[in-house]
């Protein structure tokens, strides 16, 4: 039951909204879309220009770092080369000792 005299509630309330702003709208109606249609576009054009900065600025980062990610890969590579080597080295070295 309470639901459904929530559910009444806005609704009445959203129709009584609407009333009174048909009633006490400081501009017609015309003026009033232009207004708010004006207001939109600087906004997107606002934020088309913000996400552009924000993608000239991130672009070299991104760039930067899959270069330095890049050089990272084949710096390990050589050291796992060396490690390897020098771990066949020591087994070299402990199969001669073993041996002697």
């Amino acid at each position: 039951m309470k639901e459904s005299n929530l559910a009444i509630t806005i609704l009445g309330s959203i129709a009584v909204g609407a009333i009174l702003g048909v009633f006490f709208a400081p501009a017609k109606g015309c003026k009033t879309r232009r207004v708010i249609r004006d207001k939109s576009t600087a906004i997107k054009n606002n934020l088309l220009n913000s996400s552009e900065k924000i993608a000239n600025v991130i672009s070299p980062i991104i760039s930067d770092l899959k270069n330095e990610s890049r050089q990272i890969s084949r710096n390990s590579k050589g050291i796992n080369k060396d490690a390897k080597i020098n771990l066949n080295n020591l087994k070299d070295i402990n199969e001669a000792t073993i041996f002697e």
